[in-house]
């Protein structure tokens, strides 16, 4: 007698990602497995199956965000939050109101958006009027610089004399002095007087970030810094604690920081790395290189110059490693087996990442995150080396940190031919969503209508270049089976075939059903790891 299954779900479409058999209507699970597809699934049916009526709802795989940073996304939320400010206004009525709650120590959080400023650079003399001499250091919500008060500057000794770090730009008033924002590694000048953080803050950050993730069907991330950045501690330690005490519920893969101040020489100890990551539901076997900053803030590497900076037509971005040194780290980490993560916002960046991985043995499954500039002569490029293009779609869309920042650092027409999400597919790409959360919030609906749109849910703005939208089911196809095999998944999940394990999502309502502009309406209802509910609303 064949065994019953612990859990059916039927009533509803049931969209497998597998392109042999894309549609079916139920799906039975056993042992965390799924035991049977479509009609088969009702005959493992026993008294004890807790079923489950989908009512006409959407089953699909769990989402893989496969770029995400869930411990700083987690920090964030228990610290000084700042991500749902409206103005500049709201953003220091919060600080304000979290130093009131909060007045020794450091005050410390982030997640501000650069386009409620002027000229993406608020200033100390602001953030002074509402921390006072507590010393504050917030991380913006790219994640590529920090705003600071003079308490903070004093206490890490950041005056007009301090020079510029080689990877980073310290902004300055018209006398020198700094003006309170810190660019790429020039945070670095005040993270190292921050006070360190215990592993039992870091662990409540991880199951914090873990919890929003799985309430957004998120069922695999792939942690793309671990490694200390930013002022945030190295969370190797972290994750293996977590998932040897059982309190990973989520498949977790890491891209290991590649220490862009040291050469081919950190290895031996990245290969000891990851060898210490190998645990039950986390493992890091990518290294992670930042090769550039971005266009916001004048620091992701171009091939030409931005139009708007200072001394005129000389300043394209930052490269943070030379080409020949990218192209000897990848070279050496393709042979010894690790997949290269790459952040690479411009298109110096994207060519020089292309570039490196042509030159080595082709071995791992890399890819670049971000392309929002790409030169047309490198889109087929990511087919042809078998690069996947990790993409952020809520990114690509007519916001002010675009209209006011970017577009007008690019010029026309560089500026057309950003995040070209549909011509890299159609030149053979295969391509992976990542939410780079907290960067942008983690909700894959939200962004497989804005991948469809070039718009938010709701906004009346027009599209953003919407020749380069992808239809529905290319953009939850990356969010799943894409973004499971970059991360060598592909035959553990990412699909629903039987067999492979039952990590599902259950949305409130078909999004194929549905009018174009209502995707971004649908919610997660249910999220399941491993056949068992990790999320119920």
């Amino acid at each position: 007698m064949t065994r019953a299954a612990e859990l059916v779900l039927t009533g509803g479409r049931v969209a497998t990602m597998d392109p042999a058999h894309p549609v079916t209507d139920a799906v039975a699970v056993r042992g965390g497995r799924i035991a049977a597809l479509g009609s088969a699934a009702a005959e493992l049916r026993g008294p004890a199956t807790e079923v489950v009526d989908l009512r006409g709802r959407l089953l699909l795989p769990g989402f893989h965000d496969a770029h995400a940073h869930p411990v700083y996304g987690g920090l964030e939320r228990l610290r000084c939050d700042l991500t749902a400010s409206t103005s500049a206004a709201d953003c220091l009525r919060r600080i304000g109101a979290h130093r009131a709650a909060h007045p020794s120590g450091w005050l410390l959080g982030g997640g501000w958006d650069m386009g409620l400023f002027p000229g993406g650079t608020p200033s100390r003399e602001a953030l002074d009027a509402v921390t006072g001499t507590q010393p504050a250091y917030l991380v913006n919500r790219d994640h590529h610089g920090a705003w600071v008060n003079s308490a903070a500057l004093r206490a890490a000794g950041i005056d007009a004399d301090t020079p510029d770090p080689p990877d980073g730009r310290v902004e300055r008033a018209a006398d020198g002095s700094p003006a309170g924002m810190l660019h790429e590694g020039a945070t670095g000048l005040v993270a190292r007087v921050l006070p360190s953080a215990g592993r039992e803050e870091y662990l409540a950050g991880l199951l914090e970030g873990q919890r929003h993730l799985l309430e957004r069907g998120v069922t695999m991330w792939h942690d793309a810094i671990v490694g200390p950045y930013l002022g945030y501690a190295d969370t190797l330690e972290v994750y293996r604690d977590a998932d040897r005490r059982g309190l990973l519920t989520a498949r977790v893969r890491g891209a290991l920081w590649w220490d862009r101040e040291r050469g081919v020489e950190q290895l031996p100890e990245l290969r000891e790395r990851r060898d210490r990551s190998r645990g039950e539901k986390f493992t890091a076997e990518a290294v992670k290189i930042m090769q550039d900053g971005v266009c916001e803030s004048l620091t992701a590497a171009l091939l030409q110059p931005y139009l708007d900076t200072a001394p005129a037509g000389r300043h394209r971005g930052l490269s943070f490693l030379t080409a020949p040194e990218l192209r000897e780290a990848v070279v050496a980490l393709d042979a010894a087996g690790f997949d290269v993560h790459f952040h690479a916002v411009g298109d110096r960046a994207v060519r020089d990442a292309l570039d490196a991985v042509a030159a080595s043995g082709r071995r791992g499954r890399h890819q670049i995150a971000h392309v929002q500039v790409v030169h047309p002569d490198d889109v087929p490029r990511f087919g042809a080396l078998g690069v996947t293009a990790t993409i952020q779609p809520l990114w690509a869309i007519n916001d002010a940190a675009m209209t006011e920042l970017t577009v007008p650092r690019l010029g026309r027409p560089r500026a057309d031919g950003q995040y070209p999400f549909r011509a890299l597919r159609d030149a053979g790409a295969d391509l992976a969503v990542g939410s780079d959360w907290p960067v942008s919030e983690a909700d894959p609906v939200r962004a497989a209508h804005v991948a469809v749109h070039r718009r938010e849910p709701g906004s009346e703005v027009p599209a953003f270049l919407p020749e380069q939208r992808l239809d529905l089911l290319a953009a939850l196809t990356a969010s799943t089976a894409g973004s499971a095999r970059v991360n060598r998944l592909e035959h553990e999940s990412g699909t629903l075939a039987v067999g492979m394990a039952a990590d599902l999502v259950v949305l409130d309502r078909d999004p194929f059903a549905l009018a174009a502009d209502e995707i971004g309406d649908c919610a997660v209802d249910l999220t399941v790891v491993g056949g068992r509910i990790a999320h119920q609303r």
